[in-house]
């Protein structure tokens, strides 16, 4: 019986999916721009907090 309960929640959850990500997007849409995502990790584990976006624009390409 539980597995059959679960079963049922597993595929309601699966049909919202499609109707609330009708576009199939899971994030934002890209804005274009090119960083250097290695130098900015490396900056970021340095300072032991995410960069701001002044600190981004840094390492755009």
């Amino acid at each position: 019986m539980i597995v059959a309960e679960r079963k049922m929640q597993t595929l309601d959850y699966l049909d919202k999916f499609g109707t609330e990500m009708q576009d199939g997007r899971l994030t934002e849409p890209s804005d274009g721009k090119i960083y250097k995502l290695r130098e900015a990790i490396l900056a970021s584990k340095k300072l032991g907090r995410p960069l701001t976006k002044e600190e981004m624009e840094k390492f755009e390409v």
